[in-house]
C-alpha cells in the first residue's frame, strides 16, 4: 500500500532519523511513504484567528496534493500532524476558510477536506496491526521499561485529531509492547514539555521538562519515546537526563533495520 508523505522541515535535518527509519521501516511492514514534491513548511504553529487564511496555505497545498494522487496523506512530526489535520478539518467545516483558501490558491478543483491524513503511528495501529507489526520483531526489546511521551499535540483538541483518548492514551504503550519491551504508565506522559515557549523562557520549559522525566523515572522508566522533534529536542535538555528517543529508532532496532553507531 502506498501513502502521500509530508515529512516536514524539521525530518529533512535534525530530526534526520525519525524520518529515515519511518521509511525503512515501512517497507517491511508492507506499506511505502511517497514523498509530496515540493512540499512546503505547515507553519509548525496552527493559527488560532478565522482570517489567518494565508498561514493555512501550504497546508492546504500539500492536502490537495495527496488528493491528487488519489492517496492518504501520512505524516511524522507531532506539530506536521496536528497543523495539517487541524487545518484540513477546517477546509472540510469552516465555510469562511475554505472559500477564502480556495479563493487565494485558485486550484483547478476546489478543496474540499477530501485528503485522509493519518500519523505513522495511526498506520501502524489501524492499518498493519500491532499484532502484524510484532510478527515482523527480529529483535525484541526484551527488559527494556520505556516511557511514551505523548505531548500535547498529538492528542488534543481531542474532537479533531481523533488519535486516542487524551486523558488515557494507549497507542504507543501497544507500540511498546509490539516492539517487545515493557511501557511504563506515568502520570505526565500527555504533559506539555514546554517546548513552544522555551526560546522566550528557558527556565520555565526546562521546569516543565524536568517535571516531565522526574514523573518518568520515577514509575521506573529507563528511556523515553516520542514522535515530536520539539519534545525531543526539549526532554535532552532535563535534568533527569533519561535517554529519549524516536520511536522510529527503536522500531528500526526491532525489525532488524541497521542503525548508525
Amino acid at each position: 500500500m502506498k501513502y502521500s508523505y509530508f515529512p516536514g522541515c524539521t525530518l529533512k535535518n535534525k530530526a534526520s532519523s525519525l524520518d529515515r527509519y519511518a521509511r525503512e521501516c515501512a517497507p517491511l511492514l508492507g506499506f511505502e511513504l511517497c514523498e509530496l514534491p515540493e512540499w512546503q513548511c505547515c507553519g509548525g504553529v496552527y493559527p488560532l484567528g478565522r482570517d489567518e487564511t494565508a498561514t493555512k496555505l501550504s497546508s492546504v497545498r500539500t492536502l490537495a496534493a495527496a488528493r491528487s494522487e488519489g492517496r492518504d496523506l501520512v505524516t511524522l512530526c507531532s506539530a506536521c500532524h496536528h497543523v495539517i489535520k487541524r487545518v484540513n478539518d477546517d477546509m472540510k467545516n469552516v465555510e469562511e476558510i475554505r472559500t477564502s483558501a480556495n479563493n487565494y490558491l485558485s486550484l483547478d478543483e476546489p478543496y474540499l477536506g477530501e485528503t485522509n491524513v493519518l500519523h505513522y503511528l495511526e498506520v501502524l495501529r489501524d492499518v498493519v496491526g500491532f499484532d502484524n507489526v510484532k510478527k515482523q520483531v527480529k529483535n525484541p526489546l526484551t527488559g527494556k521499561k520505556i516511557g511514551a511521551y505523548y505531548g500535547c499535540l498529538l492528542l488534543r483538541p481531542s474532537g479533531v485529531m481523533a488519535f486516542d483518548d487524551p486523558e488515557d492514551p494507549t497507542i504507543l504503550e501497544d507500540f511498546i509492547r509490539a516492539i517487545g519491551a515493557e511501557p511504563v504508565i506515568y502520570p505526565y506522559r500527555n504533559e506539555c514539555c514546554g517546548g513552544y515557549v522555551s526560546l522566550k523562557d528557558r527556565e520555565l520549559s526546562r521546569g516543565m521538562a524536568d517535571k516531565v522525566e522526574a514523573s518518568a523515572s520515577g514509575f521506573g522508566a529507563e528511556m523515553l519515546i516520542t514522535a515530536c522533534p520539539l519534545c525531543l529536542y526539549n526532554l535532552k535538555k532535563s535534568k533527569a537526563a533519561l535517554p529519549v528517543y524516536y520511536f522510529t529508532e527503536l522500531l528500526a532496532e526491532a525489525l532488524g533495520v541497521a542503525k548508525d553507531s
